[in-house]
């Protein structure tokens, strides 16, 4: 019988505990950082998006409280352990989700339940890249309320098995320089991940085309630490749908759109070309699509540089930044598994999006055994844990 090698899930999400602000931000700070309260809450709908508000005649439910923001967590993004059945439409309390949200220890009892051996996890109140923060009006207290995250991501939640549970952190992002000092103070105690924004541009920040080069402190730290750049689907707060009045199935659909505009941003942008040592990983984004956005790269690079001057950036061909240094991840994709020589067997790792509800949990080794049935072990090895070992320097031994 063939035997699965323990996972490395590199995309999975933590909901923060609701006093993580209150412990971890400077004394000076803890009355105005980030706070949990329990209200009534009501359900208002605004351009077809859900939006859950505090106050009104539903039940009580945990609402994050921080300057001007409200914010409670929506079922949806916290759902393990209910069945299908069971999900809704609307806010869960803390009481309400499952451990493995939030505690580390009841997270890597999870895991075991799910054949994993390690896992890296994007944020959730913050967002998926720190763009909440950038958003606040006091930076100080931003740059505090950021610091503070990443110090209970390697302290304590990382803590509780530095070589399981993965450290993930955010950076400043309205300052490219706070950003670098940021990369390097967490390189310096041994994260080699950090989480960016897949289209900054969206979040009205300078893009990675920046003719000044706005990102050049933070690209150049991320490149020396040897930190890895994940960017998450929706890191941009953006996600593409065909109309407005497009139901929410085209837009889940459609998910990887904003993935392929941040492949063809980052092969174009020379960042990769200035930094051979940069390694940038899309997360949930799934792979299929990638060949022909190979393809077609390359074949404007070639075809087009008569009136698009693109060889004067990017010396060789697109698609040479791609091998062995750009990382999808995939939960589902079996056109992608059933080509992987042209997706790239160095460049896939598998996710369980653990507590969402695309996530495998707890079912996901008999899920990969079904999905990699045919793929050779070695191959095997290589999507569900070797390339997350080399791309991240984990230590094995």
């Amino acid at each position: 019988m063939r035997t699965i090698p323990r996972i490395l899930s590199i995309d999975d999400h933590v909901i923060e505990p609701p006093d993580l602000w209150q412990r971890y931000l400077p004394a000076k700070h803890r009355d105005r950082g980030p706070r949990v309260v329990n209200d009534h809450h009501s359900i208002v709908w605004v351009d077809g998006i859900q939006t859950i508000r505090r106050g009104g005649d539903g039940a009580k439910t945990d609402f994050w409280i921080y300057e001007d923001l409200v914010w409670s967590h929506q079922m949806l993004n916290a759902c393990a352990g209910y069945d299908e059945s069971q999900w809704w439409m609307g806010p869960i309390s803390f009481e309400q989700m499952r451990p493995g949200c939030y505690e580390p220890k009841a997270r890597l009892a999870d895991m075991d339940l799910n054949h994993m051996e390690g896992s890296l996890c994007f944020p959730t109140f913050p967002r998926f890249c720190g763009q909440m923060f950038s958003e606040r009006k006091d930076k100080e207290l931003a740059l505090a309320g950021v610091r503070a995250y990443n110090d209970w991501m390697v302290e304590e939640w990382s803590g509780a098995a530095p070589k399981r549970l993965i450290p993930l952190c955010i950076v400043p992002l309205w300052d490219p320089a706070l950003a670098a000092a940021e990369v390097r103070r967490n390189a310096a105690r041994g994260v080699r991940a950090v989480a960016f924004s897949e289209l900054p541009g969206k979040l009205g920040l300078p893009t990675i085309h920046d003719p000044k080069r706005h990102w050049e402190p933070f690209l150049a730290a991320c490149a020396e630490t040897g930190t890895a750049i994940f960017m998450h689907i929706g890191s941009g707060s953006t996600f593409l749908t065909s109309s407005a009045d497009a139901p929410p199935a085209v837009t889940a659909t459609l998910g990887f759109l904003t993935t392929s505009m941040a492949l063809s941003d980052w092969l174009f942008s020379g960042a990769l070309a200035r930094y051979p040592d940069l390694r940038v990983c899309f997360a949930e984004g799934q792979i299929g699509w990638i060949p022909y956005a190979l393809e077609r790269a390359d074949t404007v690079w070639e075809h087009h540089d008569i009136w698009m001057r693109t060889k004067e950036r990017i010396p060789e061909p697109p698609s040479t930044y791609y091998w062995g240094r750009i990382f999808g991840c995939f939960t589902a994709d079996h056109h992608g598994l059933a080509n992987l020589d042209s997706v790239g067997v160095n460049n896939i790792c598998f996710e369980t999006d653990y507590p969402h509800t695309d996530t495998t949990w707890p079912h996901t080794q008999a899920y990969v055994e079904k999905i990699l049935a045919g793929i050779d072990d070695d191959v095997a090895y290589r999507v569900l844990r070797g390339n997350a070992i080399d791309m991240l320097s984990l230590d094995r031994t």
